[in-house]
């Protein structure tokens, strides 16, 4: 399967900017994003985070991702379908939109007029959320899901065809999408390989054989924080016209743009830090018009829609992910210099560190680092029971990216059940520990973990 070639352009929003914002000093610059119909940006050989906008603004200014993060999307104008002049994103609850005569209707179905038909082909204020996740992946097209899974699940169906495709994944991506690949398109006819993290020798070999459709795996993985260097991933499959697949959940659109860097799609699970809050759940997927336009009609099928309100819950959690993001990327890396050097923790895992085996390759693509520390403490699977239970701030939880610091034991709930040769594979550890580290105040945290270890 050839990959798409169409160069990174605006997804065609209904909306029209009103007014273009004076720029602010920020490490993650970008050329003015403007929601304009048919306007176009360049292709990805631009460097990450730097974008220019190919239809002229009226006056030269720039946009970066705090600022696109608050309005890409929104400022709905009078020929929108909804006819305001709200600052907040109004919620469309209807189900489906009626047509003023059948001249409208044909106008609509040719494509010569922007409108809704029915809710699970697409919604108004859905709409609005796509287009902001467009303009911080520097997308020509986004597409919404119920959830990061069904976003996993209706890209791997679309792209892959039955009986004749094959998916190269690695070990490490996520575990639901790895089962789900091994398990289902196995089933499909879909030939499956899996290939070690960076191993660049092992999927050489592999692609050198001439049939695979798409590679896809996690950037940082979880929970070992481990990077692939995306844009020689993207050179090596490009090669052989192989598509690629990058889950960036755990980096986040503010910390990494894999479609800068080569990549053909990217996906999230939104319940994360696009959210931002532990409150919805989601997924996006982001990419060329062409290629999201082919997922979107398995997406219409599979009936993954997203609520409005649902939508509106993220819209507003966007509004602050540059600001949460920078203050968790911030308290992770304190946290991970502090551990690395605590008696009792034997190894951390964390991208951002000097000694990570993975950090000139996330420092060459990442503006910063994430939310998320794993670490190895030193005792045994009760042990490290009792460190997480002393701790009195981060919840025991699943998920990670919110407002809140969360913390497992991935031996005694992602991994629980699975045998000891299992986890194994895995590198999980009845020692290892992950933290997702919140908004709260960085001090209030490390003498909470301080106080637990002691506790040991």
């Amino acid at each position: 399967m050839a990959r798409s070639s169409s160069p990174l352009a605006n997804n065609g929003s209904s909306t029209e900017q009103r007014r273009l914002l004076r720029s602010r000093r920020s490490s993650k610059r970008v050329t003015t994003w403007s929601p304009l119909r048919g306007a176009t940006l360049p292709g990805a050989e631009h460097p990450a985070g730097v974008i220019a906008a190919a239809t002229a603004p009226k006056r030269d200014s720039t946009l970066f991702d705090e600022t696109l993060a608050v309005h890409a999307g929104e400022k709905m104008g009078k020929n929108d379908p909804v006819d305001t002049d709200s600052i907040a994103t109004p919620i469309v609850s209807g189900t489906t939109h009626w047509f003023e005569s059948s001249d409208d209707l044909i106008t609509f179905k040719e494509g010569r007029r922007h409108s809704f038909e029915y809710g699970r082909y697409g919604n108004p204020t859905v709409k609005v959320l796509e287009d902001k996740i467009s303009a911080l992946e520097r997308a020509e097209s986004t597409l919404v899901t119920s959830s990061g899974m069904n976003a996993i699940v209706a890209t791997l169906l679309a792209l892959v065809q039955p009986g004749a495709g094959h998916v190269v994944t690695t070990t490490e991506c996520y575990s639901e999408a790895r089962a789900f690949i091994c398990d289902k398109l196995s089933k499909m006819g879909i030939k499956v390989t899996f290939v070690e993290l960076n191993d660049m020798n092992m999927l050489k070999a592999v692609l050198d054989q001439g049939d695979v459709t798409l590679f896809y795996t996690d950037c940082p993985t979880n929970p070992h924080l481990k990077c692939i260097d995306i844009k020689l991933v993207a050179e090596l499959c490009h090669r052989k016209g192989t598509l690629v697949c990058i889950d960036s959940t755990l980096a986040s659109p503010i910390n990494q743009k894999p479609l800068t860097l080569g990549a053909d799609i990217v996906v999230h699970s939104a319940t994360k830090y696009i959210a931002g809050h532990h409150d919805v759940i989601a997924g996006c997927i982001s990419g060329s018009q062409a290629l999201i336009s082919r997922i979107r009609v398995w997406h219409h099928d599979l009936g993954g829609a997203i609520s409005p309100d649902a939508a509106y819950m993220i819209i507003r959690g966007l509004k602050t992910m540059a600001l949460r993001v920078e203050t968790q990327n911030r308290t992770s890396l304190r946290m991970a210099r502090l551990l690395e050097n605590h008696p009792k923790i034997e190894r951390v895992y964390y991208p951002g560190l000097l000694s990570s085996p993975w950090h000139d390759i996330a420092k060459s693509q990442m503006t910063g680092f994430g939310g998320v520390i794993s670490f190895e403490v030193a005792s045994d699977l009760h042990g490290v029971m009792r460190f997480v239970d002393t701790l009195e701030i981060p919840f025991i939880a699943t998920s990670l990216g919110g407002c809140e610091s969360l913390v497992q034991q991935p031996a005694v709930m992602s991994f629980w059940g699975q045998s000891e040769e299992e986890k194994a594979k895995n590198g999980i550890k009845d020692n290892l520990v992950r933290l997702s580290f919140g908004i709260e105040k960085f001090e209030d945290l490390r003498d909470d973990i301080i106080q637990a270890l002691e506790k040991i």
